[in-house]
């Protein structure tokens, strides 16, 4: 019996059309999509439907109530369903796949995110055959996953970063190996993938003041990091620093501003800028200062893992659980 998909085109590059201001979401991509597969081999495909936003999203206008939507529409749909597939934009895709992969944590069907850098409408694309393999992998397949699909590439979402601008191999997931691949023949490393849970779905309503993100960079500013800080409605912050996890401890005024954050709650995870590699607080001794003022070590997690996991705990647990439990790992999003 054939699987039944419900596409959902949330937006992005993959359905729009060019305008005297560049590519544009425009409406009415069922019709496009349709045309598009209709032929000889369609007969080897899902059976589909398309449910498509009233207000698309480029995705470079992502806002955090957008994940509750997505999610919200996911979970109103997950039993009607054997797999999602939502098309998204490219810029903010790994955000969006990352925060879906802790909403439906206990899953046992596929959500797959995929778009493209060339939308659909133009003659040379890729956005059918991504399009097509992520079809194909949600009708083949058992992938109890939040995965990205893009360029024959299956990875898992929460790993998952943009690396490339223009090209067609946008996306990898440098510290996790992917998931499977498309080439003459579609294979799935299944040994890799996270095991079926029970499901544990929660979409909740964000604050988007709640969370920010602090790079280090050389000649930071205390008052700047002061003045970012002392927002009593900041409650997190994704720490950007360099090599293991290392800030310039040497700073002592921006240290200062980081305990005392700390002290008054404030939740700080620490990553690193590094695409490879993880955060090794105590390293060196640079490290060894965050340790001492109360920042949590985030081992691999992406950027984006880090501030989508941190947001979604912010919004769902207390003060001393979302500390436990950003030190885990709760759906494959960082090594152990």
């Amino acid at each position: 019996m054939k699987r039944k998909i419900l596409i959902i085109y949330a937006g992005g590059t993959i359905g729009m059309q060019a305008s005297a201001n560049g590519y544009v979401p425009v409406a009415g991509f069922e019709q496009q999509l349709r045309a598009q597969l209709s032929g000889p081999g369609d007969a080897q495909l899902p059976a589909f439907e398309v449910l498509e936003l009233e207000q698309l999203i480029d995705s470079s206008n992502l806002q955090p109530h957008h994940w509750t939507v997505l999610g919200g529409i996911i979970r109103a749909h997950w039993s009607q369903y054997d797999g999602f597939i939502l098309l998204h934009g490219t810029d903010t895709m790994a955000y969006t796949a990352s925060m879906l992969s802790f909403m439906l944590q206990g899953m046992d069907k596929p959500v797959i995110v995929t778009g493209s850098q060339i939308p659909l409408a133009q003659l040379r694309n890729d956005a059918r055959d991504n399009l097509l393999t992520s079809m194909m992998f949600v009708a083949a397949y058992d992938i109890p996953e939040v995965c990205i699909c893009f360029n024959g590439r299956l990875l898992r979402g929460n790993r998952a970063s943009k690396l490339k601008s223009s090209a067609l191999d946008a996306f990898d997931s440098p510290n996790y190996a992917w998931l499977g691949e498309a080439g003459i023949h579609i294979e799935l490393h299944a040994e890799r993938l996270l095991r079926h849970g029970r499901s544990d779905f929660n979409v909740p309503d964000f604050n988007p003041d709640a969370l920010v993100v602090l790079p280090i960079y050389p000649g930071i500013s205390a008052g700047i990091v002061r003045d970012l800080l002392s927002r009593p409605v900041v409650k997190g912050v994704v720490l950007h620093t360099y090599g293991a996890g290392n800030p310039p401890d040497a700073n002592g005024e921006l240290m200062a501003e980081l305990e005392n954050a700390v002290r008054r709650g404030v939740i700080i995870v620490n990553v690193t800028q590094c695409l490879q590699g993880q955060v090794s607080q105590g390293a060196y001794a640079t490290g060894a200062t965050l340790n001492r003022i109360g920042v949590i070590p985030g081992s691999d997690l992406t950027l984006e893992a880090a501030f989508t996991k941190l947001h979604f705990l912010l919004a769902t647990q207390s003060a001393d659980r979302v500390k436990e439990l950003m030190l885990q790992s709760l759906c494959g999003e960082m090594a152990e």
